[in-house]
């Protein structure tokens, strides 16, 4: 989706025109979902979870280098709320947030024992309240519902008629 397109729309719009462009299988699984994901953005994904979260008003963050994509999430007994806080990181890799922000520079400048361009897009998208924000959200939420709207639908004939 180009820039001009979605600033002139909302989040909702801007999350929904891209879960429709993703044209994703009626049987989804957050693992299939990672995948698609993965050769879209043409790097593999890690997913940690990490104590240094908990606590903090920070649920997961994503790291993008040139060979990877690290999604890091608050440790969490609930498994939904794991999916949620990967789910939000994979919507803002979907949304290619990844490509707007800071300039790497002076993000270098702040951190200059960090390379400037991850810390770019970290803190790109720091205020949960802005649009890119509540577009990776919406778009969370879009993503939950496939996978939650595939787990009951049956997948075979044996499984409707026994």
């Amino acid at each position: 989706m180009d820039q001009q397109k979605s600033d002139e729309q909302g989040p909702a719009q801007v999350a929904a025109a891209a879960f429709v462009s993703l044209r994703l299988p009626s049987h989804l699984t957050l693992e299939r979902l990672i995948v698609i994901v993965a050769v879209r953005r043409r790097r593999r994904i890690e997913i940690e979870a990490t104590t240094i979260l908990n606590g903090t008003s920070v649920c997961g963050l994503w790291l993008s280098t040139d060979t990877r994509e690290i999604i890091l999430h608050a440790v969490t007994d609930s498994a939904l709320h794991r999916q949620q806080f990967i789910l939000h990181e994979l919507g803002h890799m979907i949304l290619r947030h990844d490509e707007l922000g800071i300039s790497s520079d002076y993000a270098a400048s702040l951190f200059p024992n960090l390379d400037g361009e991850m810390v770019s897009r970290a803190l790109a998208r720091s205020s949960f309240v802005d649009d890119l924000e509540a577009a990776a959200e919406t778009l969370a939420d879009l993503l939950a519902g496939a996978i939650r709207d595939s787990t009951m639908e049956p997948r075979s004939f044996e499984q409707v008629f026994g």
